[in-house]
Order: C-alpha cells, then sequence, then structure tokens
C-alpha cells in the first residue's frame, strides 16, 4: 500500500457508500479530485505523540506527520474522480485499506485547499522518495 496518494497514482479504487447516502455524490464527477475522510480503523488503539515518520528517521510529534496512528485515527486523501454511478464512486490514486470506515467526501477546489505560500517544516523530501515509499509494519 503507498504511504500517502501520491505514490498511489496508478491505484484505482472503489468508494462504496451506504444506500442511504447515495444521492449525496449527485454532481460530484464534474470535480477532477475529491477529499477522503476516513477513520484509521486498522491502527490500534496504541497513538504515540511522538512517531518515526516515513520520510525521516527521528521522532516527530505525530501532529508534524502523517502516520495513521493519531489520538484520533482520521484520516485524509485527495484522490481523482474517475466516476460516479449509483452509490459507488471510482477514484485514483487511492492509499487506503480495504473496508476503511469512510467519514466524509468533498470535492477539491484548489482556490480553497491550496495556500499560495507554504512551508513543509522537517519534511525536506523528494517527490521521487515519496513515490516511491510503501507502507511498513508502522503503518498497518
Amino acid at each position: 500500500m503507498p504511504i500517502q496518494p501520491v505514490g498511489a497514482d496508478s491505484v484505482t479504487g472503489t468508494v462504496e457508500l451506504d444506500p442511504p447516502f447515495a444521492d449525496g455524490l449527485a454532481d460530484l464527477d464534474g470535480f477532477s479530485h475529491c477529499i477522503l475522510l476516513y477513520h484509521f480503523h486498522a491502527s490500534g488503539d496504541d497513538a504515540p505523540l511522538s512517531v518515526e515518520p516515513f520520510l525521516d528517521d527521528e521522532q516527530r510529534g505525530v501532529f508534524s506527520t502523517r502516520a495513521p496512528q493519531r489520538p484520533n485515527p482520521i484520516g485524509l486523501s485527495v484522490v481523482s474522480v474517475e466516476s460516479v454511478e449509483g452509490r459507488e464512486l471510482t477514484v485514483g490514486g487511492i492509499d487506503v485499506v480495504d473496508g476503511t470506515p469512510l467519514l466524509d467526501v468533498k470535492p477539491f477546489v484548489p482556490e480553497f485547499d491550496v495556500p499560495s505560500e507554504t512551508e513543509t517544516g522537517w519534511m525536506d523530501a523528494s517527490a521521487s522518495a515519496i513515490r516511491s515509499k510503501q507502507a511498513d509494519e508502522r503503518f498497518l
């Protein structure tokens, strides 16, 4: 499993909503990307406040990382919208474990979601390093 959606460019997945929520997918097919919020149901109950992230070999505060072991185990992925059919959303760039409980779907809007100026703190990784990393025992 890729660590981040950027490492899963070629991975396609299906998000299946419960029938009462199917109508909520209306008009999402007009967006190129969406944000998936989900529950890290497989990450366990032990949520240290300091972790060794996948792009570093030093302990970092969990809130400055994308580690799935979190005090409140909520994940976020920006994925491409491939199609919407009924209650199924087909997406590209998915990095989520099969069966992960979905909390919400939101459209990705660059004007809202991409700040004009950013800094990445301790994380100074090349795009190739991010794209090549796969999940290990720390991220299951």
